[in-house]
């Protein structure tokens, strides 16, 4: 009975520490009390200084330094400046903003509040009516004003218009109880323990105000905590002792599954010990007496590594199922659990011989290389029915080697006879006394009448035929044995699995509820949950302000480890038979089920509607703003200005504006006369060249200029030299120079005859009709890149996209109304006949704000190339720094150009490819100056990666289809988490965990970024030619995995 009071004494039944006050030997205590349950050595041997530091370490997670925490967080972590980015989105669930590393707040948060429940009791709790008169101590100092905050964040998760919200007056609160003297941010663990604690103390209080001389029962315990029965012998004495738990802690080092985990935790020591008399031993089972309806699992993904004296994170791969069955754990089952535990024992020591015995016959031999001992019989087989030969492989080779110099040469008969006979004395049967003609490129070939395996030199039809039958009746035996091995070995695992599966232990069914995901190493990572949504029947991703659907397969590659840095740390799974927990509330006047605001007390629904009234003024002077700036534009667009360059018709027929009369004195019989002129031209010029076109307009020469006019001779390129006549400064010798007015003028020279013949209005029509032909078949061609034609025309692109014919036709008529074509006198005619084509065309015929925006989409285009040109061009020359932000605002600008069709941008893998090399590379280079130590290089590095790298991540993680995209992010991670293990200075570790949780933020939310790059002024030539010449380097550089 003394031993057992002892024992009794370190194991004290319903042992609750606190945890909320300041004194640290509670806390000590506590972690001390963590570790004897789950390790026997510390039980015997007691806590020492030394563990008491390790497990404050592998309590602890993202560490924050001093300075770190009073920091304002630089601009990349703002709100987007527009709120629509904002809004929720219909009844989208809100997130959780992350207000300075608090990831592991928003995790545990969500994962509560989507316990309807739990967000219940939180949010009728109302403060209790004598608060004023109790004794302000540190606890109910800090607790109610928490638990008021919770309200306040409960009621705007459930009824914001936001897309996310502000926690950060509750994160203070915690923040200050959380401090300790290195100002460590806690993990979800402690933070889970600590919050559930304060919670309990807040509800105890209003349970003790509302008693009626019975003992008060707080939801809190009621809902998260149960109890367990510790069975054991100690120094050949038993005892029992009852003892309650809140969550419960698992190892995971060794184990592959939940249940493997659970089975260590209840089972520790010598537990044959248990069952008999007289033995000296000490060991103890765990058995569950009480469950909570909800129960929290902590998997201990951390170990210290006393060589490096820091904490590692451990990565192996643990499986947990959706529906756990703990029927085995319950103590009412506890007989008919030993035996089966029993029975699986003999099972798994049955399975390990015969795993030994398999791997005999999968991997045969003495020396260091094996072979499946089934591959060697066939081998031997293949062996010995190869065709005989009769001379050594060295004697063929040296025959049919080719005689020396480079010529090719033919073998002589007398050569072979030098040669001699082989070994074999077979005289005229050996393949080199055959000619063999070596060729270039094939004399290092084999000839092919040699054998392709190595072959027996001298057998017999009878030893060939005993061997065989051995060989093939010892592979069909081994392929026996094999077979039957492996078959018992899957039905012994098949036995195994379905030990537990009987009616009478699948009465404890529990439900996974959420999943806690940390990834990154030991000292710093990202925390983020995925919570299964009860009604929908799905899984949901809770990753800070991000909220999104998600699936178990997601679940299963970033919870169960083994795959990149990501792995559950806690589970939460409920009572699948507590309907009560996932319940939604119904009126009990009517019975329909309460949503929303709805399921707000009236001072929590009043608070709500005050934020989102709030929200709403946002959004209105948002768009007074937005109004305003329209206005002034519109105002600005009717100011007139010279015609922008633009498009042509879309349909083989003429523009239907185009056949009105215009506003000169052409009678009907003229325009009639033009019609016909025009079809006669067409069948005129069928056959005849530009060239042919030039020469011919060149006969005539230009008319005399005018007294006021003056005379250039200009060269334009693919057109030819002409002598323009222009009145000073009316000549932009730049525009003259693009492509589109080269191929106007071109496209008048080839309708001269029809202009001649029928006047400009007919020249007109010739020359439009010529130009949109070719500009149509440049559309319908496939150019290698560095020829894109919708860089030289507008109109191009807008085939190619199929817009508007109103739009192609309108954009046509204005390059052929330029003011620029006023060189010569049959230009400056058909030029006017296209400007009062353009007057003629009526408001209703053209809708101008679509004109515009397809406008604007192609300006956009030439914007998008001028960044990947430019891009392009510095990272070529190893400036990766200025290159990234050129390719980002590329990629970025590319993505939602193709977002309105395939091609209205440019090749979407090719800048992905280069963003995330130039990324790659800046990272590289920021980790070398790391390495350094020296102090200037090091903030350099670390101005690298915080102003650079680190924003930009998320563009990369935002569409999980990016493979490639999401490994690099990973190399990224891991070449700085690797510095984790390592030596360094203080000042290097500090810097280092500052830095790393910035790093491993896994949000995908888009961050700000600075003003996109000023882009230097490029005419449509000097665009298409840099263009053109770095698309072609490209094609000269290897792919690097594009």
């Amino acid at each position: 009975m003394t031993d057992t009071s002892v024992w009794a004494a370190r194991q004290t039944a319903v042992d609750v520490i606190d945890l909320t006050g300041d004194d640290k030997d509670d806390l000590q205590r506590a972690i001390a009390l963590s570790l004897e349950e789950s390790n026997r050595a510390f039980r015997e041997t007691g806590i020492t200084d030394e563990e008491q530091a390790i497990s404050r370490v592998l309590e602890a997670s993202i560490a924050e330094n001093k300075a770190s925490l009073k920091r304002t967080h630089p601009e990349v972590w703002s709100d987007s400046p527009n709120p629509y980015d904002r809004k929720r989105q219909d009844n989208c669930p809100v997130g959780l903003k992350n207000v300075g590393n608090t990831c592991w707040f928003s995790a545990v948060i969500q994962s509560l509040f989507n316990l309807l429940e739990f967000r219940r009791l939180v949010l009728n709790f109302s403060p209790p009516a004598n608060a004023q008169d109790l004794p302000r101590n540190q606890k109910e100092h800090r607790n109610l004003p928490f638990m008021r905050e919770l309200r306040y964040l409960f009621a705007l998760l459930v009824g914001s218009k936001r897309k996310y919200v502000d926690p950060s007056r509750a994160v203070e609160i915690l923040k200050d109880a959380f401090k300790s003297n290195d100002s460590q941010q806690q993990d979800v663990s402690e933070f889970t323990h600590k919050l559930l604690d304060w919670l309990e103390d807040a509800f105890q209080i209003k349970a003790e105000e509302e008693r009626d001389g019975e003992k008060p029962k707080n939801p809190m315990v009621e809902l998260f905590y149960g109890r367990f029965l510790a069975v054991g012998v100690l120094e050949g004495k038993k005892f029992e002792n009852t003892e309650m738990f809140g969550q419960y802690p698992l190892q995971v080092n060794g184990f592959k599954d939940l249940h493997e985990c659970l089975e260590a935790a209840m089972i520790e020591g010598e537990i044959e010990s248990l069952h008999s008399e007289n033995s000296a031993k000490s060991g103890q089972e765990h058995w569950f007496t009480e469950l909570p309806p909800v129960l929290t699992f902590e998997l201990s993904r951390f170990e210290f590594n006393q060589a490096l004296g820091r904490p590692e994170k451990i990565h192996n791969k643990l499986e947990f199922p959706p529906i756990l069955y703990l029927d085995r754990y319950m103590h009412k089952n506890r007989e008919i659990t030993r035996i089966k535990r029993d029975e699986i024992k003999r099972l798994k020591e049955y399975l390990t011989v015969l795993q030994q015995r398999l791997e005999r016959y999968l991997s045969y031999g003495s020396g260091p290389k094996r072979f499946p001992l089934v591959d060697v019989l066939q081998y031997a087989l293949e062996f010995a029915s190869s065709k005989p030969v009769c001379t050594s492989p060295v004697d063929d080779l040296g025959a049919s080697a080719p005689a020396s110099g480079t010529l090719p040469a033919q073998t002589s008969p007398s050569t072979i006879e030098q040669q001699g006979p082989s070994s074999s004395d077979v005289p005229s049967t050996s393949p080199v006394q055959r000619s063999v003609i070596h060729k270039p490129f094939t004399q290092s070939r084999i000839p092919p009448d040699l054998p392709m395996h190595p072959a027996p030199r001298h057998i017999t039809e009878e030893e060939l035929s005993v061997l065989e039958g051995c060989l093939h009746r010892w592979r069909t035996e081994v392929e026996n044995d094999t077979r039957d091995l492996q078959e018992s070995i899957s039905r012994i695992h098949r036995t195994i699995e379905l030990m537990y599966s009987d009616k009478t232990m699948v009465q404890v069914p529990y439900r996974l509820h959420a999943v806690l995901v940390h990834e990154g190493q030991a000292n710093a990572g990202h925390y983020w949950a995925y919570i299964y949504d009860h009604h929908q029947k799905r899984w949901m991703k809770y990753n800070d302000i991000s909220v999104t659907k998600s699936t178990w397969e997601e679940l299963e590659r970033d919870s169960f480890g083994g795959y990149r840095n990501a792995s559950a740390y806690c589970l939460m799974y409920i009572n699948d038979k507590e309907q009560y927990l996932i319940q939604e509330e119904f009126n009990k006047e009517t019975g329909q089920i309460l949503v929303g605001m709805d399921t707000l007390p009236s001072d929590l629904r009043d608070y709500v509607k005050e934020d989102n009234k709030r929200f709403e003024k946002e959004l209105e002077e948002w768009d007074a703003e937005l109004a305003q700036k329209a206005q002034q534009e519109k105002l600005l667009s009717q100011i007139p200005r010279a015609p922008a360059p633009s498009p042509a018709p879309v349909q083989a027929g003429e523009p239907e504006y185009l056949e009105q009369p215009s506003r000169t004195d052409l009678s009907k019989h003229l325009k009639e006369d033009s019609v016909q002129a025009i079809n006669k031209a067409l069948a005129e010029q069928e056959d005849r060249g530009p060239e042919a076109i030039m020469d011919s307009s060149s006969d005539n020469g230009p008319a005399q200029p005018a007294p006021n006019q003056r005379v250039v001779e200009v060269a334009i390129p693919d057109v030819g030299t002409f002598v323009i006549e222009s009145e000073e400064g009316g000549y932009d010798d730049e525009v003259m120079l693009t492509p589109n007015m080269q191929g106007i003028i071109m496209a008048i020279g080839k309708a001269r005859n029809v202009y001649d013949r029928c006047g400009p209005e007919a020249g007109f029509f010739k020359a439009i009709k010529l130009e949109y032909t070719r500009l149509l078949k440049l559309a319908q061609e496939d150019p290698p890149p560095e020829c894109d034609y919708r860089l030289r025309h507008a109109i191009v692109y807008f085939i190619q996209n199929q817009a508007p014919k109103k739009i192609i036709e309108r954009t046509l008529l204005e390059q052929f109304g330029d003011h620029n074509l006023s060189f010569d006198e049959r230009c400056r005619n058909i030029m006017k006949v296209a400007q009062s084509k353009l007057e003629m065309i009526k408001p209703d015929e053209v809708n101008m704000e679509e004109y515009e925006r397809w406008h604007q989409d192609y300006r956009n285009f030439r914007e998008t190339t001028m960044f990947l040109m430019v891009g392009l061009e510095f990272f070529q020359k190893k400036s990766y720094m200025e290159a990234l932000l050129y390719l980002i605002y590329a990629y970025q600008n590319n993505k939602e150009l193709l977002s309105k069709g395939p091609y209205r941008g440019h090749d979407e893998e090719l800048i992905s490819h280069y963003r995330r090399e130039c990324l790659l590379k800046l990272n590289e280079h920021a980790a070398a100056l790391f390495e350094s130590g020296d102090d200037q290089e090091v903030n350099n590095g670390l101005i690298i990666m915080n102003e650079l790298i680190v924003p930009c991540l998320p563009l990369l993680l935002v569409d999980e289809m990016e493979e490639k995209d999401i490994v690099a992010v990973e190399d990224m991670r891991n070449r700085w988490c690797s510095y984790l293990g390592q030596e360094m200075e203080p000042n290097l570790q500090e810097k280092l965990t500052d830095f790393l949780p910035k790093l491993l933020d896994c949000s995908t939310e888009i961050k700000g970024f600075n003003d996109p790059p000023k882009l230097p002024s490029y005419s449509t030539h000097e665009l298409c030619e840099r263009y053109a010449r770095i698309m072609l380097s490209l094609s000269r550089t290897p792919a690097d995995g594009r």
